[in-house]
């Protein structure tokens, strides 16, 4: 099955055609800029799109579109088929995911205009993360704001730890079912999943991927009693809301978001840029070390994502952090940049630590492809609006 594969932003749109028979991807591309005079609107870069693919694909024709969709809530627990009715859910879930929903809303509605006899899957971010147990999603505030709200831990990047957890259990040869690991995704948004019998059973991101880590330009874990402070000094919900996820983390601390930016900073004696850093690597090693308790001690530490795959430094900073767990670091192995999955750990290290590629694009493709030939037999009427 041919599978295009879309990742909307609201001012991008990335995309990729994969032959799930094969496995291999067969373009790749992004259109940017959407909302300028060039590309005013979804439609418009799928237009675009629709230009781009002919060529590429020499005369192939597209079997089915997957969607990364950030936040499916409670109600989706795995892949779904798209209807009008999932489109609405998925909108709806827009206050819980404001930078992302809407825009994936948008794409799927932009591709049931141009094709729309092609069938659409919703992917879900949340999805790896419905098996978290309720001592584990459960805020301690008042049941009403659940029952009433959906407030409780979600996670995210789960498409990703899907894919990463079984690729480092096969590489130790291990069981993926029988898995128990601490995985980071790191990268301009980043967090933490305890993996327990290859199932999550907690993570760092929460009800919106704000909680958790530092990240390029959230803030992670903060006191919430701070936000009640600024409001009564005046700041409104827009103001905190920007704050908290454009004008916070590694950019507030050391002047900038991006990682490799930062390290070059901090190795010609910016101090600002090295405690930037600190700060950072210090709190992903608590989760670290919280979550190696909350499996039960785990298997292996895996790095993944931009920043796990290709900081070295960062990885070093985090790892010196967790010698009480018996950890060590192969420096030499830390600084060589192969292909695949690497380890990267000390020969005496009591947990082996992977670095291991992700690899979404080709995990979406892969349900999607799946889902479509789940529900070929499905009622008519179901299909993709």
């Amino acid at each position: 099955m041919l599978v295009l594969v879309i990742n909307s932003g609201s001012s991008s749109l990335k995309y990729q055609v994969r032959d799930t028979s094969s496995g291999e991807l067969l373009v790749k591309g992004i259109i940017d800029r959407i909302g300028e005079e060039a590309v005013p609107d979804h439609g418009a870069a799928l237009e675009e799109l629709a230009r781009r693919l002919p060529e590429a694909l020499d005369g192939r024709q597209v079997d089915a579109v997957g969607h990364r969709v950030v936040h499916g809530g409670e109600r989706f627990s795995e892949p779904v088929l798209i209807d009008n009715e999932i489109v609405r859910s998925i909108e709806r879930l827009s206050p819980l995911a404001p930078l992302h929903n809407p825009a994936s809303a948008r794409g799927i509605r932009a591709v049931h205009d141009k094709w729309p006899d092609i069938p659409q899957v919703a992917v879900f971010d949340t999805a790896f993360h419905r098996t978290l147990p309720e001592h584990a999603w459960r805020y301690a505030l008042p049941d009403s704001l659940y029952r009433r709200y959906g407030i409780r831990r979600y996670g995210f990047h789960g498409t990703s730890y899907g894919y990463v957890a079984p690729e480092a259990a096969r590489f130790l040869g291990i069981k993926p079912e029988e898995f128990d690991a601490v995985i980071a995704h790191l990268g301009n948004g980043a967090s933490v999943a305890a993996i327990k019998d290859g199932r999550s059973i907690d993570t760092s991101m929460g009800f919106t991927p704000l909680e958790g880590l530092v990240m390029g330009t959230r803030s992670g874990d903060v006191d919430p009693s701070i936000l009640v402070f600024l409001l009564r000094e005046g700041y409104d919900a827009d103001t905190l809301d920007n704050l908290l996820n454009r004008e916070s983390g590694l950019l507030a601390l050391g002047g900038a978001s991006d990682m490799r930016t930062l390290e070059d900073a901090a190795a010609a004696g910016n101090t600002t840029a090295a405690t930037a850093l600190e700060v950072a690597a210090y709190r992903l090693a608590k989760y670290i070390g919280a979550y190696h308790v909350a499996v039960g001690g785990a298997q292996a530490l895996v790095f993944t994502a931009g920043i796990g795959e290709n900081s070295p430094v960062f990885r070093e900073l985090t790892l010196d952090r967790l010698g009480a767990l018996g950890i060590t670091l192969d420096r030499d192995a830390n600084q060589r940049r192969e292909p695949g999955v690497r380890l990267i750990s000390g020969t005496d290290s009591a947990v082996p630590v992977l670095v291991v590629p992700t690899d979404e694009e080709e995990a979406i493709a892969e349900a999607t492809a799946e889902t479509v030939v789940r529900n070929s037999a499905a009622p008519e009427g179901t299909g993709s609006n």
